[in-house]
């Protein structure tokens, strides 16, 4: 379970820092400290720093094995996720879904993806226990 005195730190590359600013800010996270070479966001109360590294953009990301995201413990919070991707018009890499429907697991998801090809699931799972 989370402690509320940790913050999760995650890096990850980008290819060009202007929309790498632009994409996370119309996400809704908040720039927290900019360089030459990388940039670093509140994502959700957590750390994001996206690296400058151009030549090391996965050119044909899959959802499986490499994403990240957020498991939001209120619907209401995923909703309003969803509706800021679609109203800023960022890109979706899969359409909202809902996955293992029927079974205690059964959540909605949806992924996008980011300038540099970073995908970011978001969802929300109907039983809370199966959150972690």
């Amino acid at each position: 379970m989370r402690k509320t005195n940790k913050i999760f730190h995650l890096a990850i590359p980008c290819k060009e820092l202007d929309e790498t600013v632009e994409f996370y800010e119309k996400l809704g996270c908040n720039l927290a400290r900019r360089y030459d070479d990388r940039v670093t966001f509140d994502f959700f109360g957590d750390q994001v720093v996206c690296h400058l590294s151009p030549d090391h953009i996965d050119e044909k990301p899959t959802m499986y094995p490499r994403h990240y995201g957020i498991t939001f413990l209120e619907k209401d919070n995923y909703n309003e996720s969803l509706k800021k991707a679609i109203d800023e018009k960022l890109p979706f890499f899969t359409e909202p879904m809902v996955r293992f429907k029927g079974k205690q697991e059964e959540h909605m998801t949806f992924f996008l993806i980011d300038p540099s090809n970073n995908l970011l699931e978001f969802k929300y799972y109907h039983d809370p226990s199966m959150a972690y």
